[in-house]
């Protein structure tokens, strides 16, 4: 699920458990936020698709795949893409925005085809415990796949909150997210980056690649604050994990 430029204003107290991460609720009004911000439309995306690269041919899983922004982008680079997102509100946008050259699904993993690739763009941080969903993507991703994954870079979640909490420990953060006027209630999960390494590890997968990009140069002219920002410290982190080219699928 991608991510609005807004800069979240941290929770001293954790938000109503029931009213937090509910796209469903603003699924319009954070797709066109967030269609041509800085953060999103010159930093995150231009990033996700760089690490992908040609992936003409290719059968690619969008996991919380939103209103559909980076699956459209992988289909017209010739994609055979399915998306999957817990909000039916955003896929409905998704729908829309993507005819029906796309599969979408809520959350359902359940192909009987095994996938070249899977993307997740900003949606691991909202999982306290990685394990079982990323052993469920290994699952479909066919011996040789990849998942490429973004999240939200460890030192920055751990700048979240003051008092600063344990880096070592994995701990939730409840903010909220201001935008066309209204304020939403979300929670995060971070944990530290060896954490994160080591769930990718027990999952079956093998660490291909790290990266911490910089912005579309594009957006140096548009959003000249966002780009001195985006482009002189951290924000999201990026991984490339490959499945073994001789792993067996889980499940078989």
């Amino acid at each position: 699920m991608e991510r609005l430029s807004s800069q979240p204003e941290v929770l001293a107290q954790p938000a109503d458990p029931d009213l937090v991460n509910d796209y469903d609720s603003f699924a319009e009004a954070y797709s066109a936020e967030n269609e041509n911000s800085p953060v999103n439309a010159y930093y995150e995306r231009p990033a996700m698709l760089a690490l992908a690269g040609d992936v003409a041919g290719r059968r690619v899983l969008d996991a919380g795949c939103g209103s559909g922004p980076l699956s459209a982008a992988l289909r017209d680079r010739g994609a055979v893409v399915t998306g999957i997102d817990v909000s039916a509100r955003m896929l409905a946008l998704a729908r829309r925005r993507l005819g029906d050259d796309v599969a979408l699904h809520v959350v359902d993993l359940n192909d009987p085809l095994p996938f070249d690739d899977v993307v997740g763009s900003l949606v691991l941080h909202y999982l306290e415990d990685w394990g079982p969903t990323l052993a469920e993507l290994r699952r479909v991703i066919r011996p040789g796949g990849r998942l490429i994954a973004s999240v939200d870079h460890p030192f920055v979640a751990y700048t979240a909150q003051d008092p600063r909490p344990d880096y070592f420990v994995t701990t939730s953060y409840a903010f909220d997210w201001t935008f066309n006027g209204r304020s939403v209630p979300m929670r995060f999960w971070r944990k530290p980056l060896h954490a994160m390494t080591d769930a990718f590890a027990a999952a079956g997968f093998r660490l291909s690649a790290i990266s911490e990009p910089q912005p579309d140069p594009a957006a140096r002219e548009l959003f000249p604050d966002d780009f001195h920002a985006l482009s002189s410290k951290p924000c999201f982190l990026f991984f490339v994990l490959e499945v073994p080219p001789t792993a067996a699928r889980t499940g078989e």
